[in-house]
Order: structure tokens, then sequence, then C-alpha cells
């Protein structure tokens, strides 16, 4: 079966804080959706991003010595805050999942790429 990743975008100024009742909510609703595609045994990965602050990028130009940025790739853009691997059978089971994706209300984005079979 297709597997697809699912890469989740949020506003981290606008993300939930520890110890808040918002954090608490998104939890519980990520939770949710953990049991029911455990239940549908479609999950193949996935976890929760640290935040952007702890993120770095890596390029080798010329010679074999990397060299390393801090940050994200694009500041100042959308938080990468997690992914999910599920296989789907097609693209609209891709889309049915995705749509329950905390992630995708209220203005994040949940980007979908079909992993190529190697």
């Amino acid at each position: 079966m297709p597997k697809f990743m699912f890469l989740q975008y949020v506003d981290e100024s606008r993300a939930p804080r520890p110890g808040t009742p918002e954090l608490d909510k998104e939890i519980a609703q990520y939770g949710q959706l953990f049991e029911e595609i455990q239940k549908a045994g479609v999950l193949r990965g996935g976890d929760p991003m640290q935040p952007s602050a702890a993120t770095f990028s890596v390029q080798v130009n010329g010679g074999d010595q990397p060299t390393t940025t801090d940050g994200p790739m694009q500041k100042g853009g959308p938080w990468l805050n997690g992914y999910w691997v599920l296989e789907c059978s097609d693209r609209d089971e891709a889309v049915a999942w995705a749509a329950k994706i905390p992630a995708a209300h209220g203005g994040g984005t949940v980007e979908v790429h079909p992993i190529a079979s190697m």
C-alpha cells in the first residue's frame, strides 16, 4: 500500500504554551487521533518536533566539511511542528486523514507528500 508523509505546519507564535488549557485540549485531540490511526493500522511513523530554535541546517559546499546554520531554513515562516507517515490506499484516503490532524484546523496546514517506493 502507498505511504504518505504528512508534514504539519503551524504559526509558532500562536501555538499553545505549556501548562495552558489550550495545550491540554490539543494534546487530547492528538491522543484521540493517534488512537484512531493505531486502530486503523495505518501508522508507519511520526513524531512531534522541538521548537524551531532547536533547528539547524547542514550544507557541504566544495570539499567535505559541513557548514551548519542555526534556525529553520525559512526564517519567519510556519513551524514544522510534527510529521506522520501513514499507509493510505490513495489520495482521497490521505486527504481524509490530513483533515483530521489538529494542525489543519485554525490556521495551520498539513502538507502531504506521497513517498516513492525504492
